[in-house]
């Protein structure tokens, strides 16, 4: 993942920075976002679009009623499309929000294979889209960067509906003041970490 290259000057620049710092989201102290997203992977087994958008709705109700915002219009699509960059180079889309009308669209099948979508991906950019409707909604951004903080409000998100442990993201900065995920770094910090609790788990036990 990389952020977006930051606006020149102006309200752009400002808000761009306030996203940046802005590196954490509450969290709700009840299950109901791990209960919609267990339901989201139970009907991505065998549900049809419909069934998948209709447990989205769910889950993006239960999101935007803890942070008293009104909840985004979703559909839930088929196969994802596939864009052609300059070049030659073709990307997937796995999901957009679009600012005019608060709506998400999110892709349950991948573009070549028409393969169902691995649920950790499928909820990942659900949190995504929800969080960019967060930053128009809840922070009152007229737009919604890639920043720092915005992916770091999202991994927020997503690990507590997934009820998985929160990972430190580390940053490599790159020309034009972008940066990108240390993915490396992450993961080997997160994997020493959970030896180290693994093997105090075990020394305590054995004691």
């Amino acid at each position: 993942m990389i952020t977006d290259r930051p606006p020149r000057s102006g309200k752009s620049l400002a808000q761009f920075r306030e996203s940046d710092r802005l590196t954490g989201v509450d969290l709700p102290f009840h299950s109901a976002l791990s209960r919609s997203a267990q339901a989201i992977e139970k009907v991505m087994q065998a549900g049809t679009p419909a069934d998948v958008g209709r447990a989205c709705g769910d889950f993006l109700d239960a999101a935007a009623s803890f942070y008293g915002v009104p909840a985004p219009e979703v559909r839930a699509l088929a196969a994802r499309p596939l864009r052609v960059r300059e070049g030659g180079w073709q990307t997937e889309l796995f999901g957009d929000y679009s600012l005019a009308d608060a709506r998400i669209r999110i892709w349950t099948r991948t573009a070549v294979r028409k393969q169902v979508t691995s649920f950790g991906t499928f909820l990942s950019t659900l949190c995504h889209e929800f969080c960019h409707h967060l930053d128009c909604q809840k922070f009152g951004f007229s737009r919604s960067p890639h920043t720092r903080g915005f992916y770091e409000r999202a991994a927020m998100l997503y690990h507590h509906a997934r009820g998985t442990p929160m990972k430190r993201l580390f940053w490599m900065e790159m020309p034009g003041g972008r940066w990108r995920i240390d993915w490396r770094r992450t993961n080997t910090v997160h994997q020493t970490a959970d030896q180290i609790m693994r093997w105090s788990s075990r020394s305590y036990s054995e004691k």
